[in-house]
């Protein structure tokens, strides 16, 4: 089980882990093998706990997406951690290709969207519209290409596929996006790349980035440490 865990950080608190693409961050109602049941077995096995190890889940992917994610280990840790995701020390920042380039090269959207629980599909709707859920994000595009841009993403608010129905409302839905886009072959290409946090305990201040698969349509762009570019450019 441990061999199936990519961890890129682990203390007695936390424990830092990129989750893949079409895994779930927990269970739902599939039934699928999911990422905190994972990190149980392998505490469970690691640690050679007898019983269920504690895992605290504090903020969800999407299950198409991947990319960073923390888990506290302690029940100290995961409380701390959602109180700093409630205060806005706990920031996530995504990366999205998407199709063609917004016309504002920066920019804050806002929204109200509302979520069909039936279909698992989230629309933007009127704020009086009952139920709905304000929604906020900043982007900012990085790179463009020849029919795809990358943007990163910081959430403001973490709505349920917030990232997706708000780009595609504005006219750029994110590449490979069957559900809010035009479709295209490959994974949804939505990365959480960065993740900033206060140790639970120590207070330190932590930054973990991971940058998305080497495959399509991420491999269009050089993500080395001197920025993010267009291969063709």
């Amino acid at each position: 089980m441990s061999s199936e865990l990519s961890i890129i950080h682990e203390d007695n608190h936390i424990i830092v882990v990129i989750k893949p693409q079409n895994l779930p961050s927990c269970p739902d109602a599939s039934g699928d093998m999911d990422l905190l049941t994972q990190i149980k077995e392998y505490r469970k096995i690691n640690e050679k706990k007898e019983g269920e190890a504690f895992v605290g889940l504090v903020h969800r992917l999407d299950r198409v997406t991947g990319g960073v994610m923390v888990y506290a280990k302690t029940s100290k840790a995961a409380s701390r951690l959602a109180e700093q995701l409630q205060g806005g020390e706990f920031q996530k920042k995504y990366l999205a290709i998407v199709v063609g380039t917004p016309k504002e090269r920066s920019g804050k959207l806002e929204h109200h969207l509302l979520k069909n629980e039936k279909l698992n599909k989230v629309e933007v709707v009127g704020a009086a519209t009952t139920g709905a859920k304000r929604a906020e994000l900043d982007y900012n595009v990085v790179s463009i290409g020849k029919q795809v841009s990358l943007v990163e993403i910081n959430l403001i608010t973490g709505r349920s596929h917030q990232a997706r129905v708000q780009m595609a409302q504005i006219g750029t839905p994110i590449f490979g996006d069957v559900k809010y886009g035009k479709g295209g072959k490959g994974n949804l290409a939505l990365w959480a790349h960065e993740l900033c946090l206060n140790h639970p305990t120590t207070g330190e201040r932590l930054k973990f980035i991971v940058n998305p698969p080497e495959e399509l349509p991420w491999t269009l762009f050089d993500f080395s440490r001197k920025g993010h570019k267009y291969k063709d450019a």
